[in-house]
């Protein structure tokens, strides 16, 4: 395993980061006993890999959080049965406040609900505290002010050891940014935003300047496979048991149709063949493409099965052994490369080191 320090707090994480969402606590999925096996079992696959990342949010598993509930019943198991493999100080644990429930005040993020929602996630979560809390998207409603002072709190508090954003904008973080320095407050210091071969035009260009001081933002990327997409298993059609054929996912049946529209499938297909040729699996070409982003602090898995998990793990490997070559030709594949950014005084083509 390889690791990278997430902005400027200081915690290390792993590149690849086991997270909870559309996993545990979906209806007539896992639930109750069966998701605490399921999630001891893959948590230990991730952890006895060197995983050191476990991302949650209030809103996974609802109604009531139910995911992190799981996750907090399988990790008081396994600190019971291996104490040092699962010592808190060599984890790193996150959640994101914003969908709380069904009320008025029960989401967003007014002070009311980030200070009640803070403690239900440590409730469920069975934590006096988290590594990290993410604002899970912005409030149209709560000024940007109040929401620092919010964060400011938590941090203070000592129930999170720092707080940042997930799908804000470049503008919305540096407004936080600069608030929080004015006024002695506690600055956002990492975004979770959805990254992968098909989504990337935020990360790479619109989020470039944050990457660097005074920001140094870190990140936690979701949805690296583009919710299946990217590992070819719909050019087929829709496999039975698939996150499409699920209650609450019947958007991605529409989604689906659109990525054909716009010649997506053929990509996929290409991506495909290029993998095989390369002798890794797509999800491994897809997760590896994810990697070779130093600006890429963690990638979240959301496996469902030992063997998709460490079939994923296996793509440190592969994005160790891809050359600048290969590269080159997976964005004449892809042929969706965001423009180099060029700030004043900036040079776009300047290289970065990567992994």
């Amino acid at each position: 395993m390889y690791y990278r320090m997430m902005g400027n707090t200081g915690i290390q994480v792993s590149v690849l980061s086991y997270g909870f969402w559309a996993t545990y606590g979906v209806k007539d999925r896992l639930t109750g006993d069966a998701g605490v096996k399921t999630a001891k079992k893959l948590m230990r696959v991730a952890r006895e890999a060197g995983v050191n990342c476990f991302d949650h949010a209030e809103a996974y598993g609802n109604p009531n959080g139910e995911a992190e509930r799981i996750f907090g019943l399988a990790l008081k198991e396994l600190q019971e049965e291996d104490a040092e493999l699962w010592r808190r100080s060599e984890l790193v644990i996150t959640t994101k406040i914003f969908w709380g429930g069904s009320g008025v005040n029960e989401s967003g993020l007014s002070i009311k609900h980030c200070r009640e929602g803070m403690d239900n996630c440590l409730e469920r979560l069975q934590l006096d505290y988290v590594d990290m809390v993410f604002c899970h998207r912005p409030d149209p409603f709560t000024p940007t002010a109040t929401v620092v002072r919010a964060m400011t709190d938590i941090v203070r508090s000592g129930r999170s050891t720092a707080w940042g954003t997930s799908e804000w904008s470049a503008q919305q973080i540096t407004e936080a940014y600069w608030i929080a320095k004015s006024e002695g407050l506690e600055p956002p210091q990492f975004e979770q935003p959805q990254y992968n071969m098909l989504h990337r035009q935020r990360f790479e260009e619109e989020y470039f300047p944050l990457y660097n001081p005074p920001y140094s933002i870190g990140t936690t990327i979701w949805s690296p496979l583009r919710s299946g997409f990217l590992t070819g298993k719909y050019l087929e059609g829709i496999p039975k048991d698939s996150r499409p054929t699920q209650e609450g996912y019947d958007w991605m049946l529409q989604d689906l149709e659109e990525r054909r529209a716009r010649g997506e499938f053929e990509i996929v297909t290409n991506l495909v063949d290029f993998a095989h040729n390369k002798g890794c699996t797509p999800a491994q070409l897809a997760l590896a493409w994810c990697l070779k982003n130093p600006n890429v602090s963690t990638i979240l898995l959301g496996a469902t099965t030992e063997d998709q998990l460490r079939d994923n793990l296996g793509c440190i490997e592969v994005a160790l052994s891809m050359s600048d070559d290969e590269m080159k030709s997976i964005e004449a594949i892809l042929g969706n490369k965001p423009a180099d950014w060029i700030g004043p005084g900036g040079d776009g083509n300047r290289q970065l080191k990567t992994l």
